[in-house]
């Protein structure tokens, strides 16, 4: 299993560059100097698009607002007025990526209708056939007319770009030798498109909270406090999303422990 080093080390400059931004961007806003300030906000938006672009494909392929009904540039006019009003609560440089997210979560709250809770799919997880596994593969990866989504129908290449590991999935000491075994039996891309297949028909909630911990890399009590919840309830969402990927992995692809 490749591990994509870089992509982490680039998670970690970017969180420290956004730090950084801080100071600057609280001066610029007590001399007023907005054409400044939102120059230097621009520097720091382009892995919170991404964010973007990911929540919103989710929400348009499930059918809660058509491609053409908002773009990413209209949340991202809506965070810069957001930053420049609000930038003041922040107290500590270490608060202000967290921070961000915050923000964006509650601008995509305001627009994305929560979807309710599909038991059936996660009840029923151990009683798919192979030939229904691939299909819904089949059907995740096409639109609802079966035509192929284009990623140039949204506003950066980047958008779906989520490299999932199963070091995202099994994480105990005495997960090592299944990690090393489903390795052993799927390749990279197959891991990848099942997480990738199995995290878009989770709940919001789930699903949101599953990204934040392994996509952008944010700790658990940040992320309960991007999303508004108690530290106990983003751990019991976290739990539920790794045990439901582990166990459709195993039953798909009869995997014994």
């Amino acid at each position: 299993m490749q591990t994509n080093i870089s992509y982490y080390q680039t998670k970690k400059e970017y969180r420290l560059l956004v730090s950084n931004t801080l100071p600057n961007l609280l001066q610029l806003k007590k001399t007023d100097d907005k054409q400044a300030f939102n120059a230097l906000v621009l520097k720091i938006v382009p892995e919170i698009r991404k964010y973007i672009n990911s929540q919103l494909n989710t929400a348009i392929k499930k059918g809660h607002f058509s491609k053409n009904k908002i773009k990413a540039n209209d949340i991202i006019d809506q965070l810069f007025i957001e930053i420049y009003d609000y930038i003041d609560e922040v107290q500590h440089e270490d608060d202000f990526y967290h921070w961000l997210f915050k923000k964006t979560n509650e601008l995509l709250d305001d627009i994305i209708v929560e979807e309710e809770f599909d038991g059936l799919f996660f009840k029923d997880i151990d009683e798919y056939s192979k030939p229904e596994w691939d299909e819904m593969q089949e059907n995740f990866s096409t639109d609802g007319n079966g035509h192929l989504l284009m990623v140039d129908e949204l506003d950066d290449l980047s958008y779906n770009h989520n490299d999932y590991t199963l070091n995202h999935v099994f994480i105990e000491d005495d997960e090592k030798s299944l990690i090393e075994k489903i390795d052993k039996d799927l390749s990279a891309e197959e891991i990848q498109n099942h997480i990738s297949m199995v995290v878009y028909h989770m709940p919001y909630a789930m699903r949101n909270v599953f990204e934040l911990f392994s996509i952008e890399e944010l700790a658990l009590k940040e992320i309960a406090q991007i999303t508004n919840k108690t530290l106990e309830e983003v751990v019991e969402l976290l739990q539920e999303a790794k045990k439901t990927l582990q166990e459709s992995l195993l039953y798909r692809y009869s995997i014994t422990q």
